[in-house]
C-alpha cells in the first residue's frame, strides 16, 4: 500500500476503509512512505468516487483490492486525518466501516494478497491490537486505535470476531 502518485493532495480527500476483527486483531494493509523510509499499517479501502456513497466505496475497494465480498457492514466512525505522506501534506476525511467477510474461511488465513488500482501489490495481515505499538509500524489514520478501543465494549458490540463459524 504505497500512496498513488496521481492523488491530488491540494484538496481534501474523502476515503472509506473497512475494519475486520479476529480474536483481538484487525486486518491491515502493509504500506510504506518512501520519502520517510517508514512502514505503516492501515485497514483496506480507498477514495470515494463522485456520486458514490462511502458504503459503496468500501464494498468496491475490497472487491477490487482483495477480491472479497463483505457481510453486515456498518459505519463505525468518521475520522479527520491531516498528515504528510511522500513528502506532501495531505488531508483526508475517513469513513471507518466494520464488516465481516462473506467467506468465513478468510479468517483462517494469516495473510491476504492485494493489488491497488495503480497496480501496486500489498499484503493484508492481522495486527494484534494487544501488542505494544512500539513494536509495530504506526496504525493509520491517526485516531483509529482509540476509536477501536472505545468501540470494544463489554456488551459485545464491536467485540473482536472469533473467526470462522463452527461447521
Amino acid at each position: 500500500m504505497t500512496e498513488s502518485p496521481q492523488i491530488d493532495r491540494s484538496v481534501i480527500r474523502p476515503i472509506a476503509i473497512c475494519v475486520f476483527r479476529r480474536d483481538g486483531q484487525v486486518l491491515v494493509g502493509e504500506g510504506s512512505d518512501t520519502a520517510r523510509g517508514e512502514r505503516f499499517h492501515r485497514p483496506v479501502g480507498g477514495s470515494l468516487w463522485f456520486g458514490e456513497t462511502s458504503l459503496e466505496t468500501v464494498m468496491r475497494e475490497l472487491r477490487e483490492e482483495l477480491g472479497v465480498d463483505i457481510h453486515a457492514p456498518r459505519l463505525f466512525g468518521v475520522l479527520e486525518s491531516i498528515f504528510t505522506c511522500e513528502g506532501q501534506p495531505s488531508h483526508e476525511i475517513v469513513f471507518v466501516y466494520e464488516a465481516e467477510f462473506a467467506d468465513r474461511r478468510l479468517y483462517e488465513r494469516e495473510m491476504l494478497r492485494g493489488c491497488e488500482s495503480c497496480g501496486n501489490a500489498f499484503a493484508a495481515v492481522w495486527r494484534d491490537l494487544r501488542a505494544g505499538s512500539d513494536k509495530l509500524p504506526p496504525l493509520f489514520p491517526h485516531g483509529l486505535a482509540e476509536l477501536l478501543e472505545r468501540q470494544s465494549g463489554p456488551e459485545g458490540e464491536g467485540q473482536p470476531r472469533t473467526g470462522p463459524e463452527p461447521r
